[in-house]
């Protein structure tokens, strides 16, 4: 069944064993609050800011795939930290987890003729939804090689 294969690659990339690597949850892991909206790498986004994106981009791909038409994630593509603390830090890499495993869910609900259709209020050039949830994964190992070069400038910033 394609859907629980691709449910699977998206839990995977968030808390499992990747192919390509470490997962989004081991890379996050030890991060504190003030690392995570530090900019070693002067004008990148932080850890917390791709959180963030990748957060609402999870979100608004499930919404797509429950009939939405296709928008920019309803917190916008690169959502402002706020208020630097460890408790909103947590809620950061909650939701992360709670939206990944919110699209799983709707991955493996959703009829297989769905993943073939192509995604609604993208137009003609749209791919299908089969094609959005691969890209979604590689969208979270592109962010997460980003964030594990972030890990790695702060441990060799003065």
């Amino acid at each position: 069944m394609d859907q629980a294969l691709i449910a699977e690659q998206i839990r995977l990339a968030h808390e499992g064993e990747p192919w390509h690597g470490v997962s989004l949850q081991e890379i996050l892991a030890g991060v504190t609050a003030v690392q995570a909206a530090s900019r070693p790498i002067p004008n990148a986004h932080s850890i917390w800011e791709l959180v963030l994106h990748l957060t609402g981009w999870t979100r608004e791909v499930t919404r797509r795939l429950e009939g939405s038409d296709a928008g920019v994630p309803a917190e916008g593509d690169w959502p402002a930290v706020g208020v630097v603390s460890p408790a909103n830090w947590d809620a950061a890499r909650r939701a992360l987890a709670e939206a990944h495993r919110a699209l799983a869910v709707a991955v493996s609900r959703a009829p297989t003729e769905r993943l073939a259709a192509r995604v609604s209020g993208k137009g003609d050039a749209a791919e299908s939804y089969r094609e959005m949830l691969h890209g979604l994964t590689q969208h979270d190992a592109y962010h997460g090689g980003q964030i594990s070069l972030l890990k790695k400038a702060m441990t060799i910033a003065p």
